[in-house]
C-alpha cells in the first residue's frame, strides 16, 4: 500500500480556535517544568502552536461543543501532532529508559514514525470545568503506569479507591468525555478508536493512520516547526 503524504495545508493548529470554541491549548511538552511533562525536558519550542490533522481537529471541536452543552466543561487540549524527531527525544529521556515494557505491546508510547501522533491522527485532551479547574478523571494526563498489571490511566480501571461513590464519579467522567468523542466522531462520519491504555488518548485506527506517510518536523514550513533543529536544540 502506498502512503500519502500529509501536506502542512491539512494541518491546523487548536490555537486558532480558543476565542470560538470551548477549548484550551495546555501544549505540555513545550514546558521543561510543566508538573504533567514527565520526560524532564522541552520537546517542542516554547512558542510552538498545538497542530493536529484537519480531521481531528474538526472532530475534537465539535466535541468540544458537546461537552459545554451537556455538562459545561472546557477540553484543554495536550498533545496531537507528535513529530517523528519529538518521538525519537522521547525515547532517549531517562524515564523511558528506565521503563523499557512501556514500548512493549499494548504500548504506552510508539517508536518513532508509529502510530496516530506522528500524523496529527491523535489527540490526548481533559474536560475541565467552566472554571478552568480539572475535571477528576482518576489520574493526570500522561500517567504512565510503572505496573502492567495495574494501570490507574485505562480506560477500564474501576478501584481507583475504597470509597465506591468516588470510583462511580470517575467512571462516569471517563464515560461522558469518551461518549461526547464518539458522537462527534460520528457526526463527521469518522471512526475513533479510544485507546485502551490511556483516559485522555483519542486516535483514528491503525488501519487508516498507516495509509498516512508520518510528518517531520524539519519537512515543514519553518513558521510551523514546533522543535528546535541544529545547535540549538534543547531536548536530549
Amino acid at each position: 500500500m502506498k502512503q500519502k503524504q500529509i501536506s502542512a495545508a491539512d494541518l491546523q493548529a487548536f490555537d486558532d480556535f480558543t476565542a470560538t470554541h470551548p477549548i484550551a491549548v495546555d501544549l505540555v511538552y513545550a514546558q521543561e517544568k510543566h508538573r504533567d511533562n514527565i520526560f524532564g525536558c522541552a520537546l517542542y519550542r516554547a512558542e510552538a502552536k498545538l497542530w493536529g490533522h484537519q480531521d481531528i481537529v474538526a472532530l475534537t471541536l465539535l466535541a468540544a461543543e458537546i461537552c459545554q452543552r451537556d455538562y459545561g466543561w472546557i477540553l484543554e487540549i495536550k498533545d496531537s501532532l507528535r513529530p517523528v524527531e519529538a518521538q525519537a527525544a522521547m525515547q532517549e529521556t531517562a524515564i523511558v529508559r528506565a521503563n523499557p515494557h512501556w514500548m512493549e505491546e499494548p504500548r504506552l508510547l510508539s517508536p518513532p514514525g508509529h502510530g496516530g501522533h506522528p500524523r496529527g491522527m491523535a489527540i490526548d485532551l481533559l474536560p475541565l470545568t467552566e472554571n478552568g479547574e480539572e475535571v477528576d478523571m482518576g489520574t493526570r494526563f500522561d500517567h504512565l503506569s510503572e505496573d502492567r498489571s495495574n494501570n490507574p490511566a485505562a480506560r477500564d480501571y474501576t478501584a481507583f479507591s475504597e470509597d465506591g461513590a468516588y470510583n462511580r464519579m470517575v467512571v462516569e467522567n471517563r464515560r461522558k468525555l469518551t461518549d461526547a468523542m464518539l458522537d462527534a466522531a460520528a457526526q463527521n462520519a469518522m471512526e475513533l478508536l479510544p485507546l485502551p491504555q490511556e483516559w485522555w488518548d483519542f486516535r483514528f485506527y491503525p488501519a487508516y493512520t498507516k495509509g498516512f506517510l508520518p510528518i517531520f518536523d524539519a519537512d515543514l514550513p519553518e513558521e510551523m516547526q514546533m522543535m528546535v533543529h541544529g545547535e540549538g536544540r534543547k531536548y536530549p
